[in-house]
Parts: structure tokens; sequence; C-alpha cells
């Protein structure tokens, strides 16, 4: 998940207490574009090294010392975003700025070559919020209210635990010696999670996490130019050979754009952070799609390991195809004191409906799970969650019966059409392992769980796994995160 970039030992911890692994891996060749690698490497071109992922002891360890700040809560008028479009070099081993990205590397620190890590100490404002007077703006109506009904919606037979087969390394999808060369190409050094949805026919939308980019250094994400988020998109489809960013969304040269702003005050508002994504049919854009994202509004990261708390979970929605993005100010679930579920979600289109998997915040609650009709998802009011065997709005999201107990985090989940299966896959930190189950309904009954990655000293941090909207009932593709260098994996898993 999401870090905060001047990282805390809190933060440090949070990473490096739930860890995971997975057996064995595979290094690569031609990524799929006109310039094949020549020996196997992590990325596309010949120099490329093949990735480390154990532990490493970090050049530099910045270490945040906080300091309390009284301030009035009002949030800034939005802003209005920039974006530019640039033709890439066809060629991945050409830099295609390097008066950006080709500067010379840091001078270690006098720590850092006898093999410590240089630590920096650096203040961090922890904001104490008065909240503001009343604002002479009303916002915007919000949707009619509506009252949807009570239907039975018993749990279905249960599947046996899926079976997985050998698990592998598919490529390297950001970073220095990624097969996207993200780094160069858009100035993401390191970033987290890698969320997919088909955003058209033939074409992903993968989101990303907290980002940095110049001065980067893991474990973890310590940087500078840090983005809430990012998006990009790829078509192909020989997922053995990576998923092949074909563009991201910019807003200057060689620079991947913050598309949900968040305002970056920690006890306020930290980080606005992608949960899942999907794309329905709308009138009212140039394309004929809606694409909308699923985040959680960040107050603060704990120092406790897997714990965070939410100001709400939240959805936002593109009408020109993800360059620019609305929070919709009434489709939140807001996270009163500090327990509230659906603030981790992950939303899946379904026939006539949309279904929501949903945590609290944090990696250690429960999954629950609601639906609404498809032409309804910014109401919350048409929203029916599971309880006890039926759809239903009394009660409200605090009303919903868990249908997977925890821990739970990074929640992912996916229907396979072909076999009318439902797939959910999540960190469960109690195994430290990323796991999947299957169902033959949203509400369950879930199969037993199966380990897809586990703890291994060749990946001992390790958290994520979303799955690839493109994958099949024999082959599985997931992204994970790795705390060790702090970027994104393509994984590959043969299901039996």
């Amino acid at each position: 998940m999401g870090v905060r970039v001047q990282a805390s030992v809190g933060v440090v911890l949070l990473g490096a207490g739930l860890l995971a692994g997975m057996p064995g891996s595979r290094a690569l060749a031609d990524p799929g574009r006109d310039s094949p690698a020549t020996v196997p490497g992590a990325g596309p071109c010949a120099a490329d090294p093949v990735p480390v992922h154990e532990s490493v002891v970090p050049k530099t360890l910045d270490v945040s010392i906080p300091y309390p700040v009284v301030t009035v809560d009002r949030p800034p008028p939005p802003a209005t975003p920039v974006r530019t479009s640039m033709r890439l070099p066809v060629d991945p081993c050409t830099s295609p700025c390097p008066d950006l990205t080709d500067g010379p590397p840091p001078e270690p620190g006098p720590l850092s070559r006898i093999g410590l890590p240089d630590v920096l100490l650096k203040p961090q404002p922890f904001y104490f919020a008065l909240p503001p007077g009343p604002s002479p703006e009303p916002g915007p109506p919000g949707p009619q209210r509506v009252e949807p009904p009570t239907e039975p919606a018993p749990k279905t037979a249960g599947r046996p635990a899926p079976r997985v087969g050998e698990v592998t390394e598919a490529a390297k999808e950001t970073g220095a010696n990624s097969v996207n060369r993200t780094d160069k190409r858009w100035q993401v050094n390191g970033t987290d999670l890698g969320i997919m949805w088909e955003s058209a026919p033939g074409e992903i939308a993968t989101a990303f996490g907290d980002t940095v980019g110049h001065g980067f250094h893991p474990p973890g994400g310590m940087g500078e130019d840090w983005r809430s988020n990012l998006l990009g998109f790829s078509t192909n489809r020989d997922l053995d050979k990576g998923l092949i960013i074909d563009h991201m969304v910019t807003d200057a040269r060689c620079h991947a754009a913050e598309v949900l702003s968040s305002r970056k005050k920690d006890n306020i508002e930290m980080t606005t952070i992608p949960t899942s994504g999907f794309t329905l049919p709308h009138q009212g854009s140039a394309d004929g799609t809606r694409q909308f994202m699923s985040y959680m509004s960040i107050r603060t990261w704990n120092s406790i390991p897997g714990t965070f708390y939410t100001n709400y979970g939240g959805i936002a929605y593109s009408d020109d195809h993800g360059q620019t993005w609305t929070k919709d100010p009434h489709a939140k679930w807001d996270n009163i004191f500090g327990v509230s579920n659906f603030q981790v979600s992950a939303m899946v289109p379904q026939g006539d409906h949309v279904y929501l998997f949903g945590t609290p915040n944090t990696r250690l609650g429960s999954v629950g799970v609601a639906r609404v009709p498809a032409d309804q998802v910014l109401n919350t009011s048409a929203y029916q969650y599971w309880r006890d065997g039926a759809w239903t709005a009394v009660g409200g999201s605090a009303s919903a019966t868990p249908i997977v107990d925890g821990p739970a985090g990074e929640l992912s989940v996916h229907y396979d059409s072909g076999r009318g299966v439902w797939q959910m896959s999540y960190l469960d930190t109690a195994k430290a392992a990323i796991v999947l189950r299957e169902s033959n309904s949203p509400q369950g009954e879930w199969s037993p769980s199966s380990t897809l990655v586990s703890v291994t000293p060749e990946y001992p941090e390790l958290y994520g796994g979303f799955i690839h909207p493109w994958s099949t009932p024999s082959d599985l593709y997931f992204t994970i995160s790795t705390w060790s260098d702090y970027n994104v994996y393509l994984m590959h898993a043969r299901m039996n």
C-alpha cells in the first residue's frame, strides 16, 4: 500500500512488518517491443540486471521528527489539472528526457561509505485542525435518496480451495531496469500497488499508489517528487512479457501526473490511495464510457504495523478516459470512530449491478459485500449490504455480515466469466502470504484460501496481489509490490 514519502520509523515498520514471498523466479528476455534484450535481464535492455528482492541496508534513512501545528481545516479550491502528451521513443532503451532523469547519482554520506545508512532527520508537521466556520457557498446537491428493497440472497455451495501450481515472476513493471523504464520515461523511480481494470476493449488501465521520483532510495518510498497516485494504460496481451505500459497520464515532459489530489497534511489527509477501478457505459462522455476509481483518504499512518486511519473511502470518476478525475463529494463512506467498514474496497461490475467488497481501515479487518444498480453507483442510499442471507439497506454499511474473516488487506476481486466463478485475493497478515479464494456468488460461501505468495528469503517483503482482468482459468496474473525496493512486479500463477 502507498506510503509516506518522508517515512517515519513507524511507516518503515508498517511495510517491513508485513512480509510475504514466493517460491522461485524467472529471468526475462524479450519484453515484446521492437528492441529485444540480447541477454536475460529484468528490463528490455541488455545491460539491465536481474532484480534483487532481498532486504538491503538502505543508503539513507529518512526519520521524521513530528512537531504539532494548529490550523483551520479549510480545503483549498480545486486546481485545474495540467495535462500533456508526448511521443516516446519506440526503443525503450532510449532515454527520452536525459536532461531530467540522467543526472549524476548523489554523493554517498559518511555512514553509507562504511555500509551503514545515513540518517536524515526531517521535521514533519503533525496537524491539529480546527473546524472552519460555515461555508458561504453550499456544495452541489446530492442524488435523490432511494429506498431499495430487502431481497433474499442465501449463500451458494462452497468451492474447494483453488489449486495453485508454479508461481513465477513475469516482469518488473516499474522503476529502474523495469520492462517499462518508468524512471526514464515518467520519472517514476519508486511506486506500488498496480491495480488493473479493463478501461476499453483491448486496453487495461493500471493505477499505482504513492510514487517518488528523483532522490528515491528504498526500502520503502523515500525520496522527492511525491505523487499520491498515477495512472497508466496497456494493450499487450502476452503477459508473460510483462504488462507493457503504452502511456501514462502526464502533466509535463516525461512526468506522470497525480490523478487524485491529496492534501499531504499528516493527521488531516496524508494521501489518497486507489483501491480498485472499473468502466461503465456513459452517454455524457466523449467515448461513451465513464471510468470509476474507488480510493481511500488516508488521515495518518500509525506506528503499529499494518494499521492506518482513513477519513473515508470514496469513489471518483472520469469522463475523459482517465485524464482528469472528480472525487464525488457524496459517494463516500465516512470512517466513524475509526471502525467503519468499506474504507478499503474493491468494486466489480457484473450483470445489472456493481458489487462493493470492503474492509475497515488497516490490513486486519474482515471482508463485507454490498451491491448497487449500475446506474446508481454514486448514490450511496441505493446500496444493499449483504446481511444474514439477504441484500438489504436496513442498518447501512455497519450491518454488513462478514463474508471472509480477517485479517485481509489489499483486497482484489475478479469475476471469471468463463467459469462463472468469483476470485478474491488479498494479503493475509496472519499467514504472511497473499492468498486466493473462490466462490460461486459474491456473498459466498467462499472457499478456503490457497497461498499465491508466501515468505521466502528471496522475496522477504511483499504485499498487494491485484488480479489482472485478462487472467484465465489456467493462468492467473497478478501484481505485487516489494518493500525492499518499493516497486511493482507482475506475477504468473499456473492454476490446476
